[in-house]
Order: structure tokens, then sequence, then C-alpha cells
């Protein structure tokens, strides 16, 4: 379980994240609320945040200084900012504090639910690595791999089967604007259930497979270079077409229309 600093001087605001949490990550995530900048700096290290969420304008100190202190002390947490104001200085500052992202208010809930699902990747790395750096070779170390690497054949039957149906239900519902919960529903798991089921099954997240499922099927259509892109992202699940580009660089590196430039220079050569 991570901490996440959730920082914003609008308590409605706070509330609408911290929800949002609850909703995707209850079992990953535990919010912790900053009214100010300055709250925002005491709280992340009295309980030891992975992630902040900071809004910019906020009493006090605001959030690109808190950011700038949080930074002073922790090189590798998730920085993201949650603002309403589409200004190039603060969008400079913030790649400065070297943020994650920089999100206008009001986001949509699938692109914070991104944002977080990378900090949440982020802060297993690190865990990871710490892990690593401290851990000495033993008898018990060896134990209980073993142990972990012993599968009970009934167990794998069953894993093999929801992971197949699964996938089927991603295959015949991609294009459509579908949710963890629809597949939840679908499948009559419970939301909580289906989440660390779906992790059990493909080791992430179901919000982050279906991404890369549809950058996939993108980069297929793409090939096609007499089929709009914006067209392209609306057949892959995704009618805003900013930000069905957002998530095609955030997965393929490149941005859908760079991704065509190479196909055409392949064809080319």
């Amino acid at each position: 379980m991570y901490q996440v600093l959730v920082a914003d001087d609008e308590p409605i605001e706070r509330t609408v994240v911290c929800r949002l949490i609850q909703k995707y990550f209850a079992d990953q995530l535990e919010p912790v609320q900053a009214a100010n900048g300055r709250e925002a700096v005491e709280l992340f290290r009295e309980k030891n945040c992975s992630i902040a969420l900071l809004d910019i304008e906020m009493p006090g100190i605001n959030g690109l200084e808190a950011a700038a202190r949080i930074r002073e002390k922790d090189k590798v947490c998730s920085i993201v900012f949650l603002t309403a104001f589409d200004e190039f200085s603060y969008a400079r500052k913030a790649i400065g504090v070297k943020a994650l992202d920089y999100l206008l208010k009001p986001s949509a809930e699938e692109e914070l639910v991104a944002v977080l699902e990378e900090a949440i990747r982020i802060a297993d790395e690190a865990r990871l690595a710490e892990t690593t750096a401290r851990k000495s070779t033993s008898e018990d170390d060896a134990g209980e791999t073993a142990a972990i690497e012993e599968e009970q054949p009934q167990e794998h039957i069953r894993i093999n089967a929801v992971q197949e149906a699964i996938l089927t239900y991603i295959k015949n519902h991609f294009m459509d604007e579908i949710s963890l919960q629809d597949a939840a529903r679908a499948m009559n798991y419970s939301d909580a259930y289906f989440c660390k089921l779906f992790k059990q099954c493909f080791d992430k997240s179901f919000t982050t497979y279906l991404a890369e499922y549809r950058v996939k099927k993108a980069e297929e259509m793409l090939q096609d270079v007499t089929v709009n892109i914006k067209n392209i992202g609306c057949d892959v699940g995704y009618r805003d077409s900013n930000y069905f580009a957002k998530v095609f660089k955030r997965v393929a590196g490149v941005t859908p229309s760079e991704y065509r430039i190479q196909v055409l220079r392949k064809t080319e050569a």
C-alpha cells in the first residue's frame, strides 16, 4: 500500500480525487489530504508518500514550490500537477521538478487513472530496487522462491480459463468505452475481486492492459495510410483524439502521426 498525497485548497476537488483513488486503487493507494502547499510538504514527509497530486494555485506556498521542496527530499517520487491553468510557464516549471505529468482540470477519469497506474509502477520499481539492494542470499530466501514457483495444477487451469474469458471480452469490446467495472459486471465479479484477479492473470492492471491492446490495434490500422488517424482513435475506443494521441505516445513512445511517418519511410525504403 502506497501513500498518495492529494493537495488542493478546494475540499470538493480533494474529495473527487480521493473517491477516484478509492474506486480504482483501494488495495494499492491510501490518500492523504492537504489544504495548502505548506501542509502538503509536511504531510508528504510525515506520511512517507510515494506519489503527490498537487494543485498549483494554493495559499501559502503554491504547488510548484511545494513540489520543489518535495523533490529535494525524494528524488524518485511521482509528482503530478492537477491545475485549471494552462500556462506555459507552469508547464516549464513542472518539467524542472521532473513531474510525471501535468493534467488540466477537469481531467478525464481514465486519464488520471492511467497516470496513477504509471506512478504505482514507478513506486513498485523503486521498492524492488531497494529490497534487492538490502536482500542477502539465505536458505529462507531459497525456500520462499521455491514455494512461489511451485504451481498447483487445478489453480493453474482455473487461471488459464479466466484469462481466456477476459481476453475474449476485451477482443469483443475494446472499441467500446469500457471500464474495469463494465468488465467485472460482464463476468459476474465484484470490482475489487476482478481487479486482483486481472492482476494475477496479466501481471498488470486492466486499464494498462486495455491501453496497450488498443494501441497495438491502432498500430495495425495505421499501416493503412489512407485511414484518418482520428477515425482510428474512435475505432479503438477513444472518442477524444487528443487523449488517444497521449495514450498512444505513452505506450508506443511516439504519437500516432509520428508512427505513421515511420510506416511511410519503411514503405519507401
